[in-house]
């Protein structure tokens, strides 16, 4: 998918798409993937951005002179090459990223798979006394609503409160 403001441009990929698709080696396997492709012409860079989010790539080339502001506002891509000397293949084999990237959209939802996935967290809550206090009443009030009054209660006794007998 190619979303630009420039009808020319718009073109011109086209037509070089076309051309290679027929003189590639895996011709019949591309000439297929391209019955799903599209050439969209925006009326403005906003434009292109809010459709970006919206359709939340697997791959995204930013190819503009001002590229640092484009990609400030992009929220959903799974993986992000900016740039000519920035093409898909050397994120896929070279530059330290991989193919395990979120598709059909869900990049609004899914990170590409990256080291993080492979280390383990904890949480960690230290909170002073009267940093609880600040929070006790946010506390007691969810736990009472979701049923778990023990929880309220663990609460409560940390400020002097006996459980009736």
């Amino acid at each position: 998918m190619l979303v630009t403001t420039s009808g020319t441009l718009a073109e011109a990929v086209k037509h070089e798409v076309l051309t290679q698709a027929e003189n590639t080696a895996r011709s019949e396997i591309v000439k297929i993937s391209l019955e799903n492709a599209a050439v969209l012409i925006a009326e403005s860079l906003d434009q292109c951005i809010d459709f970006s989010n919206k359709f939340a790539p697997e791959h995204l080339e930013i190819m503009v002179e001002d590229s640092d502001s484009v990609l400030n506002r992009i929220k959903n891509a799974g993986s992000i090459f900016i740039g000519n000397y920035a093409p898909v293949p050397v994120g896929d084999y070279a530059s330290g990223t991989n193919h395990v990237l979120p598709t059909a959209g869900y990049a609004k939802l899914y990170s590409g798979l990256n080291i993080n996935h492979f280390l383990k967290y904890s949480s960690i809550q230290k909170i002073s006394k009267s940093g609880l206090e600040s929070l006790k009443e946010t506390v007691i009030s969810l736990a009472e609503e979701e049923g778990l009054q023990a929880h309220a209660d663990a609460i409560r006794t940390r400020f002097g409160w006996k459980h009736p007998k």
